[in-house]
Formats: C-alpha cells, structure tokens, sequence
C-alpha cells in the first residue's frame, strides 16, 4: 500500500490544497490513459541530438506494453507514432474513454545544462518561477493549434501566469493526483536511480480540463548531455518504463475496485457488457469503512454547516487534513453513505477503509 507522508512528496513549493475528488467510474479493467507528449511537427525540447518527443513516445509504448501483462488494466494512448495531437484533443480522448488515470510523459530541459533529476506535476496554481517557466514550455505547443487563444480561454503562451486566470478545476482529483505522482517519484527515487526533484504543481494546459487523477512527469533533463543520453537509450528508457509501470500498478491496487462497464476503442460501440459481481462485504472484527469527501491545508471544525449539512465528520489531522463521512463496518453501508455524500455536492467522494486503525485498499478490506 502506498502511504503518503511529507517526506515521500519531497515538495519543493507548497500545495495548497482545499479540495479532494477521485476517479469514480464504473470500470471493469482499470484504465490508463497514456501521453506521449508532443509529436509530429512538434519536436518538444531538443539538445545535444536528442529529441523529446521521440524519448516520450518511446517511454510510453514501453509502459504500455508492460500495464498489458496485467489483465485488470487498459491501456489508452493520445497517440502511438509520431503525430501531433493538440492539447485540448488529448484531453477529450481521456474524458471520453472514462480513464482512471492520465498520465502525461515529458522531458524537461534548462538552460542550465548541468540541471538534472526527474520530477512529477499535478494541476494547480503556482507563482512558483521555475514552475511557471516549466509550464510555459509546454504550453508552447498550442501556438501550433489554430485558433489556440479562443480554444484555451486567452491563455498568453509569453504570460504563464495567465494560466490563473483560466477556468481550472485545480482541485478536483488533486490528492490522489498527488498520491500517484508520489509513487512515481518514489520509484524514479528508488529503483531507476534519478535525482528526485519531488512533486509540484503548474498550470498544464494539457491537464486543465481532464476529469480524473492526473500528472506530468518530466523524466529528466535533454540539456544535460548525461541524462539525455540514459533518456535516449534502450537501457535508461526501459528502466523509466518500469518505474512508472510499477508506481501505476501500486496506485491500482490502492484505489482500484472493479466495476461492470467495459472500454471499447477507438469507436464507441454497442457490446453486451459482462456482469462483474462486487463480493458482499461481511462485517469482519476490525474492517471500518468511511467516506473521503474533501482534503484542506486548513483546520476545519467538524460541523455540519462547514460540510455541506453532513454529520458524522472526522478529520485525519497532517500538513494536510483528510476528512471523512460516516464510519461504518458494512461495505453496502459505506456504499449508502458515499451516495448521501454525493447528494450534498462531494460528487467525487470515494470510499477508504481501515483495518484495526491502519488504511488498507477497499479492495483488501472485501477480501
């Protein structure tokens, strides 16, 4: 299970967080949407020789092959050659197959040759200068889309503040957005052997308008001759590859419970769904489930008038405070709870359960 603390975010700005959704769809596979970043005429950052959208697409292929070993997922990608795609396209390809996830992939590069390390976005507002500067170059791209200011709400390509000013969700999905970049940065920490540059947050045009969980990752810098020659090998990219495979399959076995409704692409197309039965839960010694309906970096008193009329509010105090809804032992219960919760507004509220005081995923809690 992949517990989040403080110390695993390695955040370098603060993230002021007041709102909390997941992905709450109805999905038989899990499923991942996958973004090779730029493409076609759109060559991203290029130095020394090496070429971001081709390590971008390559690395996405090469997680997309391995998420295909699991037989629960589903892997969706915004494009698998060398096309380019706008932004707002990538965006309606992830909202229209009902995603789990999007996972958008990039290198990064700085003037400063000599800059390296990986590091993972999630959307928000930031006035963070270096933040800002990497959101600016890859909202670069929409200056190849026609029309692009009418498209993305006057965005300024030469302001990236402008961005602000945007109409953004920026808070829906943010925590387990957090938690899934967590993991990525973990494993790049870990096993692929990147200089971790933690979690933050920038306003993405690409991510602006996806309505699930959703990050950037910026594998690491092509300015620098060392680590943009490990992102253009066969080696370096595998290595990448299986980092963000594994943090996706953790996240998966957190959050994930199957649901009944099946994924068929490219074309929507009538098929008889096949029914997977969700096991009844039976009231174990020790299992309680609850219902996530918001996060905040601010302390909140629990009553109802601050929670949409709600009672029964506990808090999960930390730098940033979880609060819950209802606190039950009967799955079917927990499942009345997160329809009351959605009908005071919390429509993306999500189940968490416990087991003898300690988080385990709904997924183990049924077992």
């Amino acid at each position: 299970m992949m517990g989040i603390t403080v110390k695993k975010l390695f955040f370098t700005g603060m993230l002021m967080i007041s709102g909390l959704s997941v992905s709450a769809q109805n999905n038989a596979k899990f499923r991942v949407v996958l973004d090779a970043g730029h493409g076609g005429n759109d060559f991203g950052a290029t130095y020394h020789g090496f070429v971001e959208k081709n390590n971008a697409l390559n690395v996405a292929l090469k997680v997309g092959q391995l998420l295909d070993k699991d037989a629960g997922t589903q892997v969706i990608y915004t494009r698998k050659t060398d096309v380019f795609i706008p932004l707002d396209e990538r965006a309606d390809i992830a909202n229209k197959s009902k995603a789990d996830i999007f996972v958008s992939i990039h290198c990064n590069a700085n003037k400063n040759t000599a800059a390296s390390g990986s590091e993972t976005y999630v959307m928000g507002v930031t006035r963070n200068a270096a933040n800002l500067e990497v959101a600016r170059k890859e909202n670069e791209v929409v200056t190849l889309e026609k029309d692009y200011k009418v498209k993305y709400d006057g965005y300024d390509p030469n302001s990236p503040e402008s961005v602000i000013g945007m109409t953004v969700i920026q808070e829906e999905y943010l925590d387990q957005s957090i938690e899934l970049a967590a993991g990525i940065q973990e494993e790049f920490d870990n096993n692929v052997g990147r200089k971790n540059r933690g979690v933050k947050q920038a306003g993405f045009l690409v991510l602006r308008k996806i309505y699930m969980p959703r990050i950037l990752i910026e594998m690491g810098f092509v300015s620098n001759k060392e680590e943009g020659a490990f992102l253009s090998s066969e080696e370096g990219q595998n290595k990448i590859a299986e980092g963000i495979a594994k943090a996706i399959l953790d996240y998966k076995k957190e959050y994930f419970v199957p649901g009944t409704e099946e994924y068929v692409a490219p074309e929507p197309k009538k098929v008889d769904t096949p029914k997977v039965i969700t096991p009844k839960a039976v009231n174990v010694k020790g299992i309680v489930y609850k219902i996530q309906i918001s996060a905040s970096s601010k302390k909140l008193e629990l009553r109802p008038n601050n929670f949409n009329g709600l009672d029964s509010i506990s808090v999960e105090e930390g730098s940033i405070n979880k609060y819950f809804y209802g606190n039950t032992n009967d799955y079917d219960e927990s499942k009345k709870d997160l329809e009351r919760a959605k009908a005071k507004g919390y429509t993306s509220a999500f189940i968490v359960a416990y087991k003898n005081g300690k988080k385990i995923s709904v997924k183990e809690a049924l077992r």
